[in-house]
């Protein structure tokens, strides 16, 4: 199979609550595979990728150390991988498995971003996710933020435990819809011609490819790290979740 005939399904945004699945092989290139379809999310705004394993027919497991699109052939998701055995080849069968836990850490806290941008009216000109924290950068240049307002209301929005849906929207209200979100840096992803966009009900809906929690109880409570200033018209909030 050419490349540039190859797709790669992916399930993790119809699926996000899914950890396991069967795929067969159609590609590898050096220690990058790519399957007929998956639920690794590559990473993207902002998001990392996922890691995890695969299992082949014989048993033997192969770590999957992070996934990504290809950079000219957004439709192809190569997973990267520790090893490539010979076994592992195109049109071998995989069982393939997230590191779940990972997985839904990051999406917790790409909800709880969302919310915060809901909080601050400036601009998002950047977005950072991890497993233990995550951050986004506002077009603010006066320095109107404080810590404890933003990690009491925050947790105030989370305890509301409101719907997070996924939407589409056609690409024709692509410009009324600017006008409406945080982000003025990423452009909404399209699926088959749509938009596809993120709402939590009754505080924001933003454009977003990554994956997030039903509801945003699920977050669990949150505090605010930092605010850092990075130029005159740069602010950085960096939130973390609260441990045990």
């Amino acid at each position: 199979m050419s490349v540039h005939t190859m797709e790669t399904l992916s399930l993790y945004n119809s699926e996000p609550y899914r950890r396991a699945f069967g795929a067969r092989v159609i590609a590898v290139v050096d220690q990058a595979v790519v399957l007929e379809h998956t639920l690794f999310y590559p990473a993207g705004g902002g998001q990392p990728g996922d890691t995890g394993h695969f299992c082949l027919v014989d048993g033997t497991r192969i770590e999957v150390t992070g996934t990504l699109r290809d950079p000219l052939l957004p439709s192809i998701i190569w997973h990267q991988v520790q090893e490539c055995p010979p076994q592992l080849c195109t049109g071998a069968l995989v069982n393939a498995s997230l590191d779940w836990e990972r997985r839904y850490q990051h999406m917790k806290m790409h909800t709880c971003l969302h919310l915060l941008g809901a909080l601050i009216n400036a601009p998002v000109t950047g977005c950072s996710i991890s497993a233990d924290k995550g951050r986004l950068d506002f077009d603010l240049p006066e320095m109107t933020l404080d810590k404890d307002s933003i990690t009491r209301d925050l947790n105030a929005l989370i305890e509301q435990a409101c719907t997070v849906n996924v939407l589409s929207m056609p690409a024709s209200e692509y410009p009324t819809l600017l006008e409406k979100t945080a982000s003025k840096t990423v452009k909404p992803p399209a699926i088959q011609g749509d938009l596809r966009m993120v709402e939590v009900s009754g505080v924001d809906i933003q454009p977003c490819g990554g994956t997030h929690v039903h509801n945003t109880r699920e977050i669990g409570r949150v505090y605010c790290e930092k605010i850092e200033k990075k130029s005159r018209t740069h602010r950085r909030v960096i939130l973390r979740f609260e441990t045990a």
